[in-house]
């Protein structure tokens, strides 16, 4: 009872707080948007950068433009944790901003340590824990001239494709709010899709930055782990190396992308944190994406689950307008690739190695929300190990479903310290056979959906949970992995076909089917994955940077959500 009664507390103290900021601020940032806060709010963040360092515009007028698009985002979507805009403004107005991101308000997912600010990352046992310092990715944001000025939701745990906590709430989509922005970096989809923001940062360990890009209808690239600083910032699995996270910008337009790349890049981030290799920008390898003839190959189906309608859709209208400007594109046989299965059933053991654990050492009691595709995996590894037995020879037997029985059977538990150790062995066996395969064909750049289909309702993670091969692979892989937004559901083009029967697929593409309704969906975003090797985040831009060029060209280029 007493966890429970500070539990509440907790929570109402922060929404409080929350909501307190925001009133407190000066009267300005409830007055409609001007002429001048439209025309800022629509400049590309170099030209933003380079307008302040000569004075034309000034930062404050800058941070006031997105503070209230910020606030009318939250109003709609509830995206926002920190509200920092009020300290964020005296910072504007005391210092001379220089830098490749002079005076640019940047947002941050909960995650990101700014001193004297909570990182409670949806748990409300964190709450009135802030951080003690900015972590290095934060001061090197700020020497970049960048002016952090809002924090963004997550779900609790951070291991789902929903953005919900007690904490702060649910997290709506800013294209239909009864659907997710995707997770974990929820917020910061929403926010940068409605325009409160052009860049922010995420994190992504099973598709937590490209899933919510694709939901939302933004741009991202995941960097391959090293490229991009993580060090002092919170986590729900400290230690976990399985399948590393990574930290990553995501951005409303790709020129911003790009533009953040190279400047964060031309910061030396590798000065800043022991975790960050010494690479600086590679034009050579941008204009290779970008320019230069490369083959790609297209990963139509992982077998798992096959994209629907609409994501097949926007797959194929990349594919068809590279083949047209006379790109090399090879289609991928599922007979002769490394498992994307396997990678699944080996990544989700590896990410949960300790039987969920230390994320659920963090809850307050059982009474705190969990995510409910999180809910159910926790209350899988708390099983009997005869129950679970049995329902997996339920499933393989009686059910005939041998990939659903497959994935529970994958040793869902905690692993003994030789166990992990065996299994980090598969992970680099799997590594090297898909190393040896895009050898032996040539292939330069993958090219896939994000994930089966669009945005998911409120607590569709329930039945969703498995469905993450096509970004949680990657991870797996190390890959560099971008998205862009391709296109929109169209309630005729993308309704399953008359034939379609969801009581003939396995139970993992059931639980990500038993959502999909064009009719309903219609007008969500729609993205595509392009992926590199591991370590290549400038020829992953420069594929996204062409295939952009190559839509725009056609009339097919995506049209970002626009919201007086």
């Amino acid at each position: 009872m007493f966890s429970y009664l500070q539990h509440r507390r907790n929570c109402k103290t922060k929404q409080a707080e929350r909501a307190h900021r925001i009133a407190s601020l000066p009267a300005v940032y409830s007055t409609p948007l001007t002429a001048q806060d439209r025309s800022i709010l629509s400049t590309p963040i170099g030209t933003l950068a380079a307008n302040i360092q000569k004075k034309e515009w000034n930062p404050v007028d800058v941070l006031r433009a997105y503070g209230k698009k910020s606030i009318l985002a939250h109003e709609k979507t509830n995206c926002l944790t920190e509200v920092m805009i009020d300290e964020a403004e005296k910072y504007a107005a005391s210092k001379e901003f220089t830098g490749p991101l002079a005076g640019v308000p940047i947002s941050l997912k909960d995650t990101v340590a700014v001193k004297g600010w909570d990182y409670c990352i949806g748990y409300s046992s964190l709450v009135n824990h802030p951080a003690t310092r900015d972590s290095p990715l934060t001061q090197l944001l700020k020497d970049a001239g960048s002016i952090p000025y809002v924090k963004t939701n997550v779900p609790i745990t951070l291991l789902s494709f929903e953005s919900t906590n007690d904490v702060f709430g649910r997290t709506g989509n800013p294209h239909n709010v009864d659907y997710s922005p995707g997770g974990s970096t929820g917020g910061e989809s929403a926010l940068l899709a409605y325009g409160g923001s052009r860049i922010g940062i995420g994190t992504d360990v099973a598709g937590s930055v490209r899933v919510p890009a694709h939901f939302a209808g933004i741009y991202t690239v995941r960097a391959a782990t090293g490229r991009f600083m993580k060090s002092y910032n919170n986590t729900s699995m400290a230690g976990q190396e399985g399948v590393l996270a990574v930290y990553s910008p995501m951005a409303r337009e790709y020129t911003d992308l790009e533009y953040f790349w190279r400047s964060y890049l031309a910061m030396k981030p590798w000065t800043y944190d022991h975790h960050t290799h010494p690479i600086p920008w590679r034009e050579d390898e941008f204009e290779a994406g970008k320019t230069g003839k490369l083959r790609y190959g297209v990963m139509r189906d992982d077998g798992v689950v096959t994209p629907s309608p609409a994501c097949a859709r926007a797959l194929d209208t990349v594919v068809s307008a590279l083949k047209e400007a006379g790109e090399e594109v090879i289609e991928l046989d599922l007979k002769d690739i490394p498992s994307p299965y396997e990678a699944l059933k080996l990544a989700s053991i590896l990410l949960n190695n300790d039987g969920g654990k230390t994320y659920e050492s963090f809850f307050t009691s059982w009474f705190e929300y969990n995510d409910a595709g999180v809910a159910k995996m926790s209350t899988w590894f708390r099983m009997p190990w005869l129950i679970k037995k049995f329902y997996v020879w339920w499933v393989r037997y009686v059910q005939g479903d041998e990939m659903w029985a497959g994935l529970l059977d994958t040793h869902w538990r905690e692993q003994t310290t030789p166990e992990q150790w065996k299994l980090v062995g598969r992970r680099e066996a799997y590594r090297g056979a898909w190393h040896e395969y895009l050898n032996s064909k040539g292939i330069d750049i993958l090219l896939c959906v994000p994930n089966a289909t669009p945005a998911v309702p409120k607590d569709g993670m329930g039945t969703a949970i498995s469905s993450c091969g096509y970004t949680f692979m990657f991870n797996l892989l190390d890959y560099t992995a971008g998205v862009l937004p391709v296109t929109k559901v169209d309630p005729v083009k993308d309704q399953l076909p008359a034939s379609f029967n969801i009581k003939k697929l396995n139970g993992i593409a059931r639980g990500a089917y038993v959502h999909y309704d064009a009719k309903k969906m219609a007008g969500l975003p729609v993205g595509v994955q392009i992926v590199g090797r591991r370590l290549e985040e400038e020829k992953v831009l420069g594929v996204m940077s062409r295939v952009e060029d190559l839509l725009e060209k056609k009339g097919q280029k995506y049209e970002l959500l626009e919201v007086d």
